[in-house]
């Protein structure tokens, strides 16, 4: 296969299907689809077999009275019909109550005819040649009543002591009745099976319910190990849910112990390098001259490049981490605060849309990203500094935005990538060492966030940092 065609081959994808993310909610919906199932396979096969039985009861009904027609009913000697039936069903005696019975002479040997008191009228019979006789000298036939009734019609001829004495015997039953009976039967089975499977999905949702109930308590303990309340996933748990939170708090205490390791090395490495770097510092203003000027500047160069790899260090281990998170809310008010205490004569203002927002983070690195921008505003902003807390985009629902903004001079769109550079300044007639902005932009790129530098309606700078917040 050549690699044109294999690129092709992985780039078919397979088609997704639509589950909900609920698990419990997939399995009360599949469980409830296969009980609605069930209960309609079963109330179709309960229906059919009673629809069938009464068939047969009917039928063995229409049967035992055309037999007890037939033994109750002869000829005399004069060849006049005789009898009297006694078929034991009142409605045979009610009128047009569509069961009837009949016995008609069909050859010229015999005379007259019997019938029910509950026939008033004659039911037509269709032709031998259109119904024809069963093996048992029988023909079922339906017919129409007087009153409209649809009407089962079990029949028979027999033979009353000569050729020329020939009678037809006919019994009916009302189908009505029947297809009444089997809709009422079906009526009450729906409606039991109805309330019976109601009862059996809330069952079913509440056992299930209560049967995942243990991973809502984990994934509280883990919202609590992700808020910094808790350090481990404390509780009893199923035996099958047991094995994962034994697996969690595993990975949760590695991870304590690297950032534990990561944060002793780091103080080692600032405590070694503290004092090397203070003597090289005394030596060069000792020194004095080009050579001393040098060294104090190379000094105080590797003094900032090793706070800044540090710094990078310490945020990199702890980002590994699931246990810091910070409150964006309460850092912003105060620190707007003591920035308003600080400098009277700049309006420093607050506002956020909703309620509080958790940084993914340590509250130490928000103070400082926002500690940077906010002095960095209040040095150049003259009258008015603003700072907002939003959210973004609905596509990027996991983060927040903090902006900074104030009404200086503001920095050209040319110029703000220089900005961010390490120790770059921009303007040598304000106080500073050019590293707020490079160490705010350090800082958010190490949480993955991002920093831009924009013109403000303030007619200044206007910082905006997106950055991810707690889940």
């Amino acid at each position: 296969m050549t690699g044109e065609a294999q690129g092709a081959e992985r780039s078919v994808r397979r088609p997704t299907i639509w589950l909900p993310k609920s698990l419990a909610t997939r399995v009360i919906t599949f469980s409830t689809i296969w009980a609605i199932l069930a209960l309609v396979v079963i109330a179709t096969v309960v229906s059919t077999l009673f629809r069938e039985a009464s068939e047969r009861g009917f039928d063995s009904l229409l049967s035992a009275n055309l037999f007890n027609l037939v033994a109750s009913v002869g000829a005399d000697d004069g060849g006049n019909l005789t009898g009297t039936p006694e078929l034991g069903d009142e409605r045979y005696l009610t009128p047009d109550s569509g069961w009837y019975w009949s016995v008609e002479p069909q050859t010229a040997g015999l005379k007259g005819d019997l019938r029910s008191a509950s026939l008033q009228a004659t039911i037509p019979a269709p032709s031998v040649t259109e119904v024809p006789f069963e093996s048992g000298f029988q023909r079922r036939y339906k017919a129409t009543g007087p009153n409209g009734q649809s009407l089962a019609v079990l029949e028979t001829e027999v033979v009353l002591g000569a050729p020329d004495r020939i009678a037809r015997y006919r019994v009916m039953g009302n189908l009505d009745d029947l297809n009444a009976e089997i809709s009422y039967f079906n009526q009450q089975l729906y409606t039991y099976l109805a309330l019976f499977g109601v009862g059996m999905i809330a069952i079913n949702a509440a056992a299930i319910w209560l049967g995942l109930r243990p991973l809502g308590r984990v994934r509280e303990a883990l919202q609590s190990v992700r808020e910094g309340t808790a350090k481990r996933l404390d509780g009893t748990f199923p035996a099958e849910i047991e094995p994962l939170a034994n697996e969690t708090n595993a990975l949760i205490e590695n991870n304590r112990r690297i950032l534990e390791r990561s944060r002793t090395r780091v103080g080692n490495l600032a405590h070694s390098l503290k004092t090397p770097l203070a003597v090289l510092t005394n030596e060069g203003h000792a020194l004095g001259g080009e050579k001393g000027r040098l060294i104090s500047e190379q000094t105080g160069a590797m003094k900032q490049q090793i706070d800044h790899y540090l710094q990078r260090a310490r945020i990199a281990a702890q980002r590994e981490s699931v246990v810091f998170r910070a409150p964006v809310v309460p850092v912003l008010e105060r620190m707007t605060r003591v920035m308003a205490k600080l400098n009277p004569k700049i309006d420093v203002a607050f506002e956020h849309e909703g309620g509080d927002v958790v940084f993914a983070g340590e509250r130490e690195d928000l103070e400082e990203i926002a500690g940077n921008l906010l002095e960095n505003a209040m040095k150049w902003g003259r009258t008015q500094v603003m700072v907002t807390l939003a959210d973004p985009a609905p596509d990027a629902a996991d983060s927040f935005v903090m902006t900074v903004e104030d009404d200086g001079p503001g920095i050209p769109e040319d110029k703000a990538r220089e900005a961010l550079k390490r120790g770059r300044r921009l303007d040598e007639s304000k106080p500073g060492t050019g590293l707020g902005l490079a160490i705010v932009s350090d800082l958010v790129a190490e949480y993955g966030g991002t920093l831009r530098l924009e013109r403000s309606e303030l007619g200044g700078l206007r910082a905006v940092v997106q950055m991810r917040k707690a889940a």
